[in-house]
């Protein structure tokens, strides 16, 4: 399978576990969302183990992708720092998505098969 990793932005810790709770049910889905306190990659890999119905998928994979991208995104990673560190509020969480491409791409699929 194939899975990507991206910083995405900060939300309000309770906004985002009620998008949790609301959107992420579905366990064939192509997306999770992983919300961290801090912005470090350790607490990126240890949040993909607290994803809500956590979607049957090569995790290791994942842990590996999100490795790569602290290792190759320094700039992108940088300034996702630098925002969290600015956002005011303990209640504030960073997030970043996961994405299974074999999934959306079934999504993708879908679409064109109704």
């Amino acid at each position: 399978m194939s899975y990507s990793f991206d910083i995405i932005g900060i939300a309000p810790m309770l906004q985002f576990f009620n998008h949790q709770q609301r959107v992420e049910t579905h366990p064939n889905r192509s997306q999770a969302y992983l919300g961290s306190r801090c912005c470090t990659l350790d607490a990126f890999i240890r949040a993909t183990e607290a994803v809500y119905r956590r979607p049957d998928w090569d995790w290791d994979a994942i842990a590996s992708k999100i490795v790569e991208f602290w290792l190759h995104q320094e700039e992108d990673v940088r300034h996702w720092k630098q925002q969290f560190d600015l956002a005011s509020g303990d209640d504030n969480l960073i997030v970043a998505r996961v994405v299974n491409y074999n999934r959306l791409r079934h999504e993708f699929e879908g679409l064109f098969d109704s």
